[in-house]
């Protein structure tokens, strides 16, 4: 699947990511006095829904909707505050990613550190962090670079959230989620997947394994009958923080209730 961000930002999948991403963020900073956030796949950082997202018309099936919907939950609801941050004219021009997200709630102490194997990608990160001291953005194979920087110094929440066009991703995010566990046992590490076919999905849960507390978070929006299109998606969270099962529920329940077409599922369990 050729996943470039840029067509597919704000759809429905960044509104589970984004949403947990800054539950996660905010669970890890409780009780400690710094926090490392460091990133593999980190795109853009910030994405302007009026380029490419366009031709795709997934974000005005994704954050349009958020932004026109009320009675928000609480989880949504901060997402769409970050959504409305970045938008100060009003409207939905912009999606703010991952990097972006982090680095607006990044105390004094803490660091986010990301990559993009793109540098003219990279390039837009970097622009997109401009103004944020505590976060960063570098070319490189963010595999390696993430595990490198875990090995050398702290790493608290990790982020691995590849574009899925390589046929080694699921391969290189399982082994690559157990390898930064090895070098940083207590770490939290959050893995975003698409879900196809569960064949494929179950592959990669089977090559993580369970030797660390694992929490899935699913949301589907449509029956699993296509294997060439995203029908739902997933975040795989390793060391959860206590909470991510109702945060998660949370998130995931409001997604596939509000967004879901033919099929509407959400659902949290543990390895």
């Amino acid at each position: 699947m050729n996943y470039r961000h840029s067509f597919h930002a704000g759809n429905f999948a960044d509104l589970v990511k984004h949403a947990l991403v800054l539950w996660l963020l905010k669970a890890r900073q409780a009780g400690r006095d710094t926090v490392t956030v460091l990133d593999t796949h980190s795109g853009a950082g910030l994405y302007d829904l009026s380029g490419d997202a366009v031709r795709s018309r997934e974000a005005e099936a994704g954050v349009a909707r958020l932004m026109q919907a009320k009675g928000l939950p609480p989880l949504i609801a901060a997402l769409a505050a970050e959504v409305r941050a970045v938008n100060p004219q009003g409207g939905v021009r912009f999606y703010p990613g991952s990097p972006l997200l982090i680095a607006r709630h990044l105390r004094p102490g803490d660091r986010y550190g990301g990559f993009d194997l793109n540098d003219d990608v990279a390039a837009l990160l970097v622009e997109a962090l401009r103004g944020h001291p505590n976060a960063s953005g570098r070319s490189g194979d963010g595999y390696e670079a993430v595990l490198a920087e875990a090995k050398a110094g702290p790493a608290d929440l990790i982020l691995i959230d590849p574009p899925f066009e390589r046929p080694d991703d699921y391969l290189r995010a399982a082994d690559t989620t157990l390898a930064l566990l090895k070098a940083r046992r207590e770490a939290t590490v959050a893995i975003w997947t698409p879900l196809k076919d569960l064949e494929t999905f179950d592959g990669f849960l089977r090559r993580l394994g369970s030797a660390h507390p694992t929490v899935v978070a699913e949301v589907r929006l449509r029956p699993l009958t296509n294997p060439m299109k995203m029908n739902g998606c997933t975040m795989v969270v390793v060391n959860p923080p206590v909470g991510t099962d109702e945060a998660a529920a949370e998130i995931c329940g409001w997604v596939a209730g509000t967004l879901g077409e033919s099929c509407q599922k959400s659902e949290v369990w543990r390895l």
